[in-house]
């Protein structure tokens, strides 16, 4: 098999240059970045505000993680099943003292989803930590946004790809409640304290305040930093550019995780077969029209490329904007967190720009490729 091989990145001015031209086009008003090869943290740079009053971004401003969370959440639960604390391939019924459908409002508090919606339908039986980790759940992205508010399947188990935050957190319940698992202490036990990510969390914390970056709104509005105060791994995760850039790092690497394990944890696991990401879930698209090397991991989406395989995770809300792009061949990486959502239109192009063409998915993560055109080149 040839080997693949990489183009040379662009110096550290050039990015720069990019980045601000990009931040110009767009309109974004604070942007952070961070670039790995050969495994190695090579640049942390932030770029803009960090709030209305003009306080500039730094490399330890607590940024809003999204869904980055989940992928980190993945990683964690790999080292779980790696040390055979969970079986990714057993029912969650094995692992819950009683049937998902059976836990009243009480015993879940405002934390998850009303699991009663599932009642009368034992597919609830064929869930596994893999396929609630590739997103093959079978639920709507959350269930108060069924037009009833009430979680159901729109597939069976493990058939097809449909992003789904509540196949995520019933992952957390199954820990929680089957293994007695405080999920953000095993977190910080597992990936934050080992990895030396100081400034990361998936609660709020007191020493955060003051640095914490607020975002804009595709409108230009502010929106105040969200304190979060509940653990949920679909998203609560805070972190800064240089937290997230060591992390990016270890997972390029495979730290913490054995050969065979990190193999699994990007393993093409579940093909996805929808036109775009959102919304979610769609029908899959005619067979010829699907993108062949397009799969689900344990929370990455990972494709192949010119240069090889790839994985990539983002994160997403009113006012951020975030992706993570790795290359498995030469171990090199983009990490974007934007506090403006108009910087996720940058995201595509700074990516291709550092890393050379790799055929990274963006019309499955972005659809509407509208939404790229402020940042086209000019």
């Amino acid at each position: 098999m040839q080997e693949k091989t990489h183009p040379a990145m662009p110096d550290a001015a050039a990015i720069d240059a990019e980045v601000s031209r990009m931040m110009s086009s767009t309109g974004a008003k604070g942007f952070a970045l961070a670039v790995i090869d050969g495994g190695v943290v090579k640049k942390v740079s932030v770029y803009g505000a960090r709030n209305a009053a003009g306080d500039p971004l730094k490399t330890d401003s607590i940024m809003y993680a999204a869904s980055l969370t989940k992928m980190t959440f993945g990683y964690m639960v790999a080292q779980l099943a790696d040390e055979g604390l969970i079986d990714l391939d057993k029912s969650i019924a094995d692992y819950l003292p009683q049937p998902l459908p059976s836990y009243t409002d009480e015993q879940i508090a405002e934390d998850y989803s009303a699991w009663g919606g599932l009642a009368g339908d034992e597919r609830w039986r064929k869930l596994t930590p893999r396929i609630l980790l590739n997103h093959g759940s079978g639920f709507a992205n959350f269930g108060f946004l069924e037009p009833d508010g009430k979680l159901r399947f729109h597939f069976d188990p493990g058939t097809q790809y449909g992003y789904s935050g509540d196949g995520i957190m019933l992952l957390q319940f199954v820990l929680e409640k089957g293994l007695g698992l405080n999920v953000g202490r095993e977190m910080q036990k597992r990936v934050f304290d080992p990895l030396g990510m100081p400034d990361t969390s998936v609660i709020w914390r007191d020493d955060f305040k003051g640095r914490e970056a607020d975002g804009w709104m595709i409108d230009g509005q502010v929106e105040p930093h969200d304190e979060r105060s509940r653990v949920r791994v679909a998203g609560s995760m805070d972190s800064t550019i240089a937290d997230m850039a060591k992390l990016t790092a270890a997972l390029v690497r495979g730290d913490r995780l054995s050969k065979d394990a990190y193999a699994d944890f990007l393993r093409p696991q579940l093909h996805i077969t929808t036109r775009s990401q959102f919304p979610t879930p769609q029908k899959p698209l005619p067979v010829s029209e699907q993108r062949a090397d397009l799969y689900a991991a344990l929370s990455p989406v990972v494709f192949e490329g010119p240069q090889g395989r790839g994985f990539v995770r983002g994160g997403h809300n009113d006012s951020t904007g975030n992706m993570i792009t790795c290359l498995e061949t030469g171990k090199r990486c983009v990490v974007i967190l934007g506090n403006d959502l108009r910087a996720e239109a940058a995201i595509p192009y700074l990516t291709d720009f550092i890393l050379g063409d790799a055929d990274v998915p963006w019309d499955f993560l972005y659809g509407d490729l509208e939404l790229w055109k402020p940042a086209k080149p000019r």
